[in-house]
């Protein structure tokens, strides 16, 4: 009987032709389909309207199904951890860029949401020798909010209920603002180890 060691099976290769990565391309390519389809709404046409905020809204829930996918059959990849962001920043800012540049938003609330959003994504990259800042519960219901705000102020909402879509966009600007903060202090504090 000998003393070899026994070999030890090591992480199970993922694919790249994955069900979760190919989410993530999904939304990557509704993101021009959405473009199109409100640049054709003009944001007047209410069924224009309704088809810009439903591809909105299946785009947004690709991005919650695949990274639950991925963590759950154990399909993370590389491709997976920068087009997933990549994919979510470019959906959500063409929506708020359209949405102002159609005077639905106020082009300043769009700025502050965008600076948070890449500023956090910078941030990431910024620590990332040191370690990852995962997103937290508050981040969630930032992109819970904002997708819900955005496929409001989408819809074709009867006036006296617009309101709830400017209600949900606050709510939403408030709690972006509060968890870029809260990033950007584990970053420093992330920095600061020795």
């Amino acid at each position: 009987m000998t003393d070899e060691p026994v070999p030890v099976a090591g992480p199970r290769p993922v694919s790249l032709y994955n069900p979760a990565n190919l989410l993530t391309a999904v939304r990557i390519v509704l993101v021009p389909v959405f473009v199109v389809i409100v640049i054709m709404s003009g944001m007047t046409e209410p069924g224009w309207r309704m088809a810009a905020c439903l591809t909105f809204c299946v785009a947004s829930a690709t991005d919650f199904a695949d990274g639950w996918i991925a963590r759950r059959y154990e399909l993370v990849t590389s491709f997976g951890k920068v087009a997933d962001p990549i994919a979510d920043k470019t959906l959500t800012g063409s929506a708020l860029i359209l949405l102002s540049a159609y005077d639905m938003l106020p082009w300043w609330v769009t700025i502050v949401i965008l600076v948070r959003e890449w500023g956090v994504t910078a941030l990431r990259f910024w620590v990332i020798r040191y370690g990852i800042i995962p997103a937290s519960r508050g981040g969630k219901l930032k992109t819970a909010l904002q997708t819900a705000a955005i496929a409001w102020l989408l819809w074709p909402v009867p006036e006296p209920f617009d309101v709830i879509g400017t209600g949900l966009m606050v709510a939403a600007l408030i709690v972006t603002v509060v968890t870029g903060v809260d990033y950007v202090l584990q970053a420093l504090r992330m920095r600061g180890r020795p």
